[in-house]
């Protein structure tokens, strides 16, 4: 990947998801990734998180009326060329969300890409959705028409069908086209196979991706990194297939780069292709 200068910040995205203090996922991972891509990122933070490597502990829910209130400041000022969107964690809040976005006219402009991610359960197997909320997700995809990137156990649930092979990727992603997401990017990572598969779906062709899976521990924030590089380079008005390309090369490349932090599920390199630095 071509190493990126920062000097010439020209495209921006909000991200709206959680926070992880230990900086792995969650708004950190995604501010670092933009800051890689040389966009401009903005934040509306849903909820903070007790968070390590080693699993998330608890959840502090910011009061809905601020979540709105952050959205409304940020794309009142700044133009937003892409939403991302990451840690939803109640049915109240994503139709919070759905609304104030309707409202501010992203919805409907074909020029800002929503992208989502539906975090649903940590690495640890902490449930960051609760159960109640799959229904308002499941409306936010068909109103808002996202960019969806779900994992294997996401896309389980919410295609209703058990992934146990490429057929079944195939499958669900084409459940989760039916729910009225415009793009299904689902990730291959939980596949127990040699060669991991990306799969890019749209209502009439499916695109994929082959890599050897790399065997190691530290692929904290994967998820949420992979969502803000296709972010990234959607906001610079790239194809969605090459948007795609790039992010799963990204992700991969911080995997191998890893500074191997922490005691669990450590976290991936997400500088590894700045190459400037204030001195």
């Amino acid at each position: 990947m071509n190493l990126i200068k920062l000097n010439n910040l020209q495209k921006t995205v909000l991200v709206v998801a959680g926070s992880d203090p230990s900086g792995g996922a969650g708004i950190q991972a995604d501010l670092k990734t933009l800051t890689s891509f040389g966009v401009y990122g903005m934040t509306a933070i849903t909820a903070l998180t007790e968070q390590n490597t080693n699993g998330v502990f608890d959840i502090f829910e910011i009061p809905l009326e601020f979540v709105v209130k952050q959205i409304n400041c940020c794309l009142s000022d700044i133009n937003a060329n892409a939403v991302k969107i990451g840690m939803l964690h109640s049915a109240d809040l994503i139709s919070a969300v759905l609304e104030t976005l309707y409202n501010k006219n992203i919805v409907s402009n074909k020029n800002v890409n929503i992208v989502l991610d539906p975090v649903m359960v940590a690495k640890g197997g902490h449930k960051l959705l609760q159960e109640n909320a799959i229904d308002a997700l499941k409306n936010f995809i068909q109103v808002a028409k996202p960019i969806i990137t779900p994992n294997i156990p996401e896309a389980e649930i919410l295609s209703g069908i058990k992934i146990n092979n490429l057929k079944d990727m195939k499958n669900a992603g084409k459940e989760i086209i039916d729910l009225g997401a415009s793009h299904v990017i689902l990730k291959g990572g939980h596949m127990k196979t040699r060669i991991m598969t990306d799969l890019l779906i749209n209502p009439s062709e499916i695109h994929s991706i082959e890599t050897a899976k790399i065997t190691t521990n530290h692929t904290h924030g994967t998820g949420c990194t992979m969502a803000s590089a296709l972010s990234a380079s959607l906001a610079k008005s790239i194809n969605i297939r090459h948007s795609f390309e790039i992010a799963h090369k990204y992700v991969n490349n911080a995997i191998k780069a890893s500074p191997k932090f922490g005691k669990g599920n450590g976290p991936i390199n997400h500088c590894f292709n700045i190459d400037e630095f204030i001195n």
